[in-house]
């Protein structure tokens, strides 16, 4: 057990992940060949075998599954160790790795990423783009140190900081120019477009309209924001946005937009963090770098509205 190293365990933690070799070997940046050779030794040292190898995909053993727990809690508290050394320092410096859901990373990650680059100029940003739910089990896993979601994930291991709020609009085809706009019970009777599952954007909608399921001529999935507002231009129904979507999305399609009448549907976004993370001080003032450029990029789009934007931010926090 002598020989066992902290770089053969971050290799094995990224094929138990990935379940492949070639993917995880991207991950980690290496060769394929290189991390084989590493994890063959891993197994070697440990005397047992930690993968079930097959022609396509790898998958842990029974012994590679209990193995998988206790490394990453291994590597979790070194990580930690790292930021422990980073929180003692006024400003955060070395790799930040950020989580980001979909429906907010296009839009807002370049003003973010640019204003945390000129602020904190010894910062090695990385980003991470999925749903919620695989950024909240990244976070536990200390895979990332923070992350921008839809609040609340309601998860008590986890600290919230409310960034923004925000209106969702109505998409539908150009020629719906000034038609009055449909209220939530005239929308259900529509042809709804919406984010696939796993999406929150989705059961945000979803909610908006009373809607806990729908035929499947009523409603229709997309994988992004994007791919609705084009299928709304072909005519093929109609969809709901965020408001920060609208200057990216609209831009290059046959649509109209609406704004929906009091009460307005909304969402609150904001930054989650581990609440035993060393570097959670400096993830605060992080924290408000991203809420003012989000405020600022906002008013730029949208300069009407971004004092109620605020109103509701103050109030949400």
């Amino acid at each position: 057990m002598a020989n066992l190293t902290l770089k053969q365990l971050r290799y094995f933690e990224a094929l138990a992940r990935h379940n492949h070799f070639g993917r995880a070997a991207d991950a980690c940046a290496i060769s394929q060949p290189a991390i084989s050779v590493q994890i063959k030794e891993l197994e070697e040292t440990l005397g047992t075998e930690l993968f079930e190898r097959g022609p396509r995909q790898v998958r842990l053993t029974n012994f590679g599954e209990e193995f998988a727990l206790r490394v990453r809690d291994i590597l979790r508290s070194v990580d930690e160790l790292a930021d422990l050394a980073r929180s003692s320092r006024d400003r955060l410096v070395g790799r930040l790795r950020i989580g980001v859901i979909p429906t907010v990373a296009p839009y807002l990650l370049p003003t973010i990423i640019g204003n945390l680059s000129r602020m904190h100029d010894g910062l090695d940003i990385h980003v991470r783009e999925t749903l919620t739910q695989k950024l909240i089990q990244e976070l536990a896993d200390g895979r990332l140190d923070a992350a921008i979601v839809a609040l609340p994930v309601s998860e008590p291991s986890l600290t919230e900081v409310v960034l923004f709020a925000e209106n969702f609009v109505l998409v539908r085809p150009g020629e719906d120019e000034g038609k009055p706009v449909p209220n939530r019970e005239m929308l259900r009777e529509m042809r709804l477009l919406l984010l696939e599952e796993g999406h929150c954007f989705r059961d945000q909608a979803l909610s908006f309209c009373s809607m806990h399921s729908a035929r499947p001529r009523e409603l229709l999935d997309g994988s992004s924001l994007s791919t609705l507002v084009q299928m709304v231009g072909a005519g093929i129904g109609v969809t709901l946005i965020p408001e920060m979507a609208v200057a990216v999305e609209t831009r290059s399609a046959p649509v109209s937009i609406a704004r929906f009448r009091s009460p307005q549907p909304s969402r609150t976004i904001g930054m989650v963090w581990r609440n035993t993370s060393p570097i959670a001080k400096q993830l605060l003032r992080i924290s408000e770098i991203v809420r003012q450029s989000a405020d600022a990029l906002r008013a730029q789009h949208n300069p009407a509205s971004v004092a109620h934007l605020l109103n509701l931010t103050a109030a949400a926090q």
